[in-house]
């Protein structure tokens, strides 16, 4: 049998093949955004803290706290700020919806992270971390300034049904669907608890992988070799991209910065739990394993 190759074929052909390759390494090198840092359509936000960003930062770049992605209950618990907010933090950021957004920090991704994980949930196609983010530029010997950068205010309209869900909700902790792999994303002894403190340790059946581990700190802070990671992953029993994964840490911090990692693997199926252990915690009737079995 023979198939007619027409170009219409051949279009959706590498559009397909695009797609699927889109998933994995939305990174950019400090050299690449230094060739295009004055593209008209290039957007860069700087996730650095205050102080940081008042000392120094990459010209053109337009400051974006962490805290204003998020919002904190009487209760202590952060929750994505959500959709409305994350609008108009971009418009204030002059930010479109062909806008390539580039983000960084100085701390391998951490904070920037936060703000890929919210930009994939609202569907924007056009963003990358700075791989090595403002160490890495530094190390590079590029220029820095503390002059604040100006934006011109725009309305961010969103692409209609181009989003994806990526939030974890604590009944999908305490129900998760078959075959998902629960993964605690802390430090070890977050991990293992505390003997004094009862409410401490993991939620049973959660997997241990520190954030930390996928920075290479003595490298300009960048992203491990992504070989490297997958293989990580694979012992912790993901060697499925489309096996479903729920991340947690203290707050979602942590966990958004793993997120990132495992969609540059071609993860699919990711999810953060974004009251995390701060909101799993609370509740008294949940039980809480210490030690380093899940």
């Amino acid at each position: 049998m023979y198939i007619k190759i027409t170009r219409r074929f051949l279009f959706i052909l590498l559009g397909l093949l695009f797609s699927l390759n889109s998933l994995a390494d939305t990174r950019v090198s400090t050299s690449w955004l230094k060739q295009h840092l004055n593209d008209a359509d290039l957007v860069l936000i700087d996730m650095a803290d205050d102080l940081q960003y008042q000392r120094f930062h990459i010209p053109a770049a337009r400051n974006l706290p962490y805290s204003a992605l998020n919002r904190v209950t009487r209760q202590r618990v952060s929750f994505s700020a959500g959709r409305e907010r994350l609008l108009q933090i971009l418009g204030l950021l002059g930010a479109k919806t062909d806008s390539h957004i580039i983000i960084y920090d100085d701390l391998g991704g951490l904070n920037a992270a936060r703000l890929y994980w919210e930009l994939e949930r609202l569907g924007h196609s056009r963003m990358a971390i700075l791989d090595g983010g403002l160490v890495d530029w530094i190390l590079a010997g590029y220029k820095v300034t503390n002059q604040p950068a100006k934006a011109v205010k725009s309305r961010y309209q969103p692409a209609k049904n181009k989003g994806i869900d990526n939030v974890a909700t604590l009944d999908d902790v305490i129900h998760p669907s078959k075959g998902t792999v629960l993964l605690d994303v802390r430090s070890q002894q977050e991990y293992s608890g505390h003997p004094r403190q009862p409410r401490s340790g993991h939620i049973p059946g959660a997997k241990w992988w520190s954030w930390d581990n996928g920075v290479d700190f003595e490298n300009r802070f960048k992203m491990k070799p992504l070989p490297e990671l997958k293989t990580a992953f694979r012992k912790l029993g993901l060697e499925n991209p489309d096996t479903p994964v729920i991340l947690y840490c203290q707050s979602g911090h942590r966990a958004s910065q793993v997120y990132y990692t495992l969609r540059q693997l071609g993860y699919r199926k990711v999810k953060v739990y974004d009251g995390s252990m701060a909101e799993y915690s609370l509740r008294k009737d949940l039980p809480l394993r210490k030690g380093m079995q899940p």
